[in-house]
C-alpha cells in the first residue's frame, strides 16, 4: 500500500515533532511492513525518521507488540547509557501525541516513528567475512542484553513464529487443499522437504527436555537487520523489532547462516549460483560467539552448524506455502516470486548438509578464541 507524501505529512502531525515537513519516501527492502523515510528541516538542519506502518494482518495484535518493543529498547538505552554512540546503538521510539508508541489513523491502520539512525546502513547481501563477523557480533551482543531482560515474558508477537513441524503442518494443509492449483508445479520441492520431515523437531525436541532454554530472541535475524556502521564497519544496531520475543538462540544463529552464507540473493532464479560460503560461516560463528559464548549452554552451541539447515529449510517451507496459498503473505512482484524463493532457500539447505560436519569444526574453533577473548 503506498500512501503520498500528504497522507504521511498528516501522519507525522500525530507525532510531537520539531521543524518542518520536508518530504517523504518508501525505504528498505521489506517484505511486510510499509516503510517510509522521513525528512524535516529542523532550524536549518536536515532530520530524518522512519515512518512504518504495522501491517496488523500479520502482526495481529500491534498494541502488543509495541509493548514488547518498548521492554526491549528500554531496557537497552539503560544498559547502554554512557557508552559512545548510544543514540545509534538503539531504536528510539516516538512516542505519539496520544501518550502512546503508535497512532490508529481512520482507516484503522497503525503507525510508529522512529528516530532515523544516520552513518549506517545494513546489507541485504554481505559482502565480506569482516562485514558478516560484525553483523553476528551485534545479534549476539543483542542476546546477551536481554539475557536479563525484567518483567516477565514477552508476547509472542507470531504465536509459533519458528515452529517447524507446525510451518510443515500447514505446508501438508496447503498441498491437500490447492486452492490456486499451483502443487504439480511445486511437486519437487514438496517432496524435498517432506523427505526431511524427521528432523524438523529436533530443536523443538531439546527444548522440551531441558537441553537448551526458551530465551528473549530476535527471531528475524536477516543481516539487512542490522546496521553497519558506514566509518567502522561495526555492528551497530539491531533493528526491525517486530519479532523480538520467546525463542531459542539458535533460531537466530541459524537464520543468519541462512542469509549471511548464501552466495546469492534471496530469490536467485540461477540455482547454479547458490551454494554456502563457509569464510562466511566461520565469520558468523566467531563474531556471534565472541558475545553469545557468556551464556550459551554446551548443546546450543553444538546446535548451531544445525540451526542453519533447519531455519533455511523452514524459510522454504513457509515460501512454498505461501505460493500455494496465493502470495498472502510475502510481497511478491511475480507470479513465481515465492517459489523462486523456496527454490532458492532448499538448493542452499544441500549446500548446508554437505558441509555440516565442516561447520562443527569451525563452531569449536570459534567457541576456543571467544573463551581466549573471555580470559584475556
Amino acid at each position: 500500500m503506498k500512501h503520498s507524501a500528504e497522507n504521511i505529512k498528516a501522519i507525522m502531525s500525530e507525532f510531537p515533532l520539531y521543524g518542518d515537513f520536508v518530504s517523504a519516501g518508501p525505504y528498505g527492502s521489506g517484505h511486510i511492513n510499509d516503510t517510509y523515510a522521513v525528512a524535516f528541516n529542523q532550524g536549518g538542519t536536515p532530520v530524518r525518521y522512519i515512518l512504518q506502518r504495522i501491517n496488523h494482518d500479520i502482526f495481529k495484535d500491534p498494541v502488543s507488540l509495541m509493548d514488547n518493543i518498548e521492554r526491549v529498547t528500554r531496557h537497552q538505552a539503560e544498559v547502554l547509557r554512557g557508552l559512545p554512540d548510544t543514540s545509534r546503538r538503539a531504536i528510539m521510539v516516538i512516542y505519539a501525541k496520544s501518550g502512546k508508541p503508535l497512532y490508529q489513523d481512520r482507516d484503522g491502520n497503525y503507525w510508529r516513528v522512529y528516530v532515523m539512525i544516520e552513518g549506517a546502513h545494513s546489507h541485504d547481501v554481505l559482502e565480506t567475512p569482516s562485514q558478516a563477523y560484525h553483523a553476528a557480533r551485534a545479534f549476539g551482543s543483542f542476546q546477551k542484553l536481554l539475557a536479563d531482560l525484567p518483567g516477565g515474558r514477552l508476547h509472542e508477537t507470531i504465536p509459533k513464529f519458528h515452529d517447524t513441524p507446525s510451518r510443515v503442518a500447514v505446508l501438508k494443509e496447503a498441498v491437500e487443499k490447492d486452492a490456486c492449483n499451483r502443487a504439480k508445479s511445486a511437486e519437487k520441492e514438496i517432496e524435498f522437504v517432506l523427505a526431511r520431515e524427521g528432523v524438523v523437531s529436533k530443536l523443538i525436541d531439546l527444548n522440551k527436555a531441558g537441553l537448551i532454554p526458551e530465551r528473549v530472541t530476535h527471531n528475524d535475524t536477516k543481516l539487512n537487520n542490522v546496521l553497519l556502521d558506514d566509518a567502522t564497519g561495526e555492528g551497530l544496531c539491531v533493528i526491525d523489532l517486530d519479532t523480538v520475543m520467546p525463542g531459542l538462540a539458535l533460531y537466530d544463529f541459524g537464520d543468519m547462516v541462512r542469509t549471511g552464507t548464501n552466495s546469492a540473493a534471496e530469490d536467485e532464479c540461477d540455482l547454479s549460483k547458490v551454494t554456502s560460503n563457509p569464510a562466511m560461516f566461520a565469520a558468523l560463528a566467531e563474531g556471534y560467539l565472541s558475545e553469545a559464548a557468556a551464556f550459551l549452554n554446551d548443546k546450543e552451541v553444538e546446535m548451531m552448524p544445525f540451526s542453519g539447515i533447519l531455519i533455511t529449510l523452514e524459510i522454504g517451507v513457509r515460501f512454498l506455502t505461501d505460493y500455494l496459498q496465493g502470495d498472502v503473505y510475502f510481497k511478491t512482484s511475480r507470479e513465481t516470486h515465492n517459489l523462486d524463493r523456496c527454490r532458492t532457500q532448499f538448493k542452499l539447505v544441500e549446500s548446508l548438509e554437505a558441509q555440516e560436519e565442516k561447520m562443527a569444526r569451525v563452531v569449536v574453533e570459534a567457541l576456543g578464541k571467544a573463551r581466549v577473548l573471555d580470559a584475556s
